[in-house]
């Protein structure tokens, strides 16, 4: 009788080792700066959330009993935030999808790619507040400068993200086109864009979602909307409103929420 053949070895694969470094090296890396950041954010505080029980009883008792006796004021500031982040959104598009393209390594050259992500990092780098703050100088209080502070911010993470995709698609249908002797924009035209669109336009209802969370910390520089109703509320230790004004925010980004799930649905 022929002997039965060895059982198959069980043991892990073994890893390389610069890969088994290189996590050491990652992993290692945040666990020491969690460590180094304990003390300058303060976490030995923590326990004063719990300690000072008597304040949070007291604001969890108006906290929990919103005042909606001027919902329809709430809910028109509400609509207002919204268009103001749709309008921001708009705009943002509008100018991230040139950006993004010129800033795509297989599209532009590196003496304009470069210069562009660069500008990309500077848009998405200068806090909404400020941007909001020049507009405001420049046109007055109201929310046009809620909605270019939304837009230029936006337009630097959404040209970043077109970027992406498109270094990301397949370069087959751009060089059949190619072949067939079109210019440099039908090649764009025709050979990219159709594939990156389902992308790019996922890109973009997501940060209308986040820009209809965005729009209300404007509100703190006067750039209107519910978020100058919520400031207004805090300041004044309403918090009975603001418990109201946050149901508001709730309700209206979790419609938006589902409205974009519907529509990025479509899309796959």
């Amino acid at each position: 009788m022929a002997a039965a053949p060895p059982a198959p070895s069980l043991a892990p694969p073994v890893r390389p080792l610069g890969q088994r470094v290189f996590d050491i090296l990652l992993w290692g890396g945040i666990a020491a700066m969690l460590i180094v950041s304990f003390g300058p954010v303060e976490m030995r505080r923590l326990p004063l959330v719990f300690a000072n029980s008597d304040n949070m009883r007291q604001f969890g008792h108006d906290f929990l009993r919103p005042d909606f006796h001027n919902i329809a004021f709430l809910v028109g500031k509400m609509w207002l935030t919204v268009q103001m982040a749709f309008w921001g959104t708009a705009i943002a598009v509008i100018l991230a999808i040139p950006l993004g393209l010129l800033g795509a390594r297989n599209i532009s050259p590196v003496y304009v790619q470069l210069p562009v992500r660069r500008l990309l990092d500077v848009l998405r780098s200068v806090p909404d507040l400020v941007v909001g703050t020049v507009f405001i100088v420049a046109v007055g209080l109201g929310p046009l400068p809620g909605v270019m502070a939304l837009a230029i911010s936006t337009g630097g993470v959404l040209g970043k993200l077109f970027a992406e995709a498109v270094e990301a698609i397949e370069p087959g249908p751009v060089e059949g086109i190619r072949a067939t002797g079109a210019t440099r924009l039908q090649e764009v035209t025709w050979g990219v864009v159709p594939q990156v669109a389902p992308l790019w336009t996922s890109y973009a209802l997501y940060r209308f979602e986040s820009n209809s969370r965005s729009a209300t910390v404007l509100g703190l520089i006067g750039a209107g909307g519910i978020g100058q109703v919520l400031f207004d509320a805090l300041n004044s230790f309403a918090y009975a409103q603001v418990s109201a004004i946050v149901i508001v925010i709730s309700v209206a980004v979790a419609s938006i929420d589902l409205l974009s799930q519907t529509i990025r649905s479509r899309l796959i």
